[in-house]
């Protein structure tokens, strides 16, 4: 009998196992870590990996008595508590043909049925420190953390903005493991040619364009949505008067959105007979889809609906909504559902989705809000639909 052969040296192994272990919302039996492994690297001989946690239980695992591990982590009893705090999730909630679910995304991915999916628009989380519970409870009892509160100025208060310039080596290091694994469990539940959106931001879109390539999606360009916000601009920290005509970083002007393709079967036309998939609806018979959309800051009447940190205006999503399924059929995925505007913008153009939300107090927002986004009326905007 032949040989399992090592295809990958013991430290990417060992990397590999933390990391699937910090991404998991909850201790994982030994065959879900092989198979979370060999997703993320590869074929990986199962004694390797039981090995090594067996070899370094107690000093960096924890073992379950029914045989589940968790990295230790100094200070908090062994486990990563604020992971694996006991959370009773919540029915899924239906609005028309969107359904919000209540869960960790990462585990509902796995479960999901492969090829079940035609499309991805989301806005997740960066940084993923700002969005611990420690930091969110202090974003909404006003303290920021590592959440910057922008000054109001023209009468108008802005959203909080996490100081993504504050990420070390290793968080960065961390954001590229997320979104590698992330990636990785995502791509075989989507059908061939399906759209992959997400928003980024001119400081970590490298780090999310690198995994999702990596990942093995195509990259397909990105839209740029043309709007003014508060990141960058300012002078040098405590020498303003020195400094008056210095600017530290750019005033950014511009948000961009990723988007990749799951590799299509065949030809385009191929692959949009067999799955409805591999382009972009367009505007108009005349107008083609375009990669860059004016937009503005979310209004204060979408905010006031739905007082997520990071909420997107209802004009510019319906617009990426509407172009991911160019047939006009299947089903919308947001993992990062925040308050459910992707949602409410698949609602509000005809189209089936469905959004995983892990954070109770955003699912319970997101409940609330997604039927009054989705019947705003956005006629004042002069947006073209």
């Amino acid at each position: 009998m032949k040989r399992e052969s090592t295809r990958y040296s013991p430290g990417r192994v060992r990397d590999a196992i933390f990391q699937v272990l910090k991404l998991a919302s909850g201790p994982l039996s030994v065959q879900e870590i092989e198979q979370r492994v060999a997703l993320a690297i590869g074929p990986t001989p199962t004694s390797s990996v039981r090995s090594y946690l067996r070899l370094n239980t107690p000093d960096s695992f924890v073992r379950e008595s029914r045989g589940f591990y968790a990295v230790r982590v100094p200070g908090h009893d062994g486990l990563q508590r604020e992971l694996f705090t006991s959370q009773a999730w919540r029915e899924p909630v239906q609005f028309g043909r969107a359904t919000l679910v209540h869960a960790d995304c990462f585990d509902w991915l796995e479960k999901r049925e492969d090829n079940s999916l035609h499309a991805v628009v989301t806005d997740p989380p960066y940084g993923l420190h700002e969005y611990t519970p420690e930091q969110q409870a202090k974003l909404r009892s006003g303290r920021g953390g590592v959440w910057r509160i922008p000054p109001s100025f023209d009468g108008h208060v802005r959203s909080p903005l996490p100081r993504f310039t504050t990420l070390t080596s290793d968080q960065l290091d961390e954001l590229r493991a997320f979104f590698y694994h992330w990636a990785r469990l995502l791509q075989p539940k989507l059908v061939p040619g399906a759209q992959v959106v997400v928003a980024s931001n001119p400081l970590l879109s490298y780090i999310v364009s690198g995994a999702l390539a990596d990942a093995g999606f195509e990259r397909r360009g990105e839209v740029i949505r043309l709007t003014m916000t508060m990141r960058g601009g300012d002078r040098p920290k405590a020498a303003h008067d020195e400094f008056p005509g210095v600017s530290v970083m750019p005033r950014s002007m511009w948000e961009p959105w990723l988007v990749y393709r799951k590799p299509i079967e065949g030809r385009v036309q191929d692959n949009l007979r067999r799955w409805g998939t591999g382009g972009f609806r367009r505007p108009s018979q005349d107008k083609p889809f375009g990669d860059v959309i004016a937009s503005s800051p979310t209004r204060k009447t979408e905010r006031d609906l739905a007082p997520h940190p990071s909420l997107k205006p209802q004009a510019f999503l319906r617009q990426i909504v509407r172009a991911v399924l160019p047939l006009g059929t299947g089903i919308i995925l947001d993992p990062f559902a925040g308050a459910g505007s992707t949602l409410a913008a698949a609602e509000a153009v005809g189209y089936e989705s469905v959004g995983v939300e892990k954070d109770e107090q955003y699912f319970d927002l997101a409940c609330k809000a997604i039927p009054k986004l989705m019947r705003l009326n956005l006629a004042a905007d002069q947006t073209s639909l």
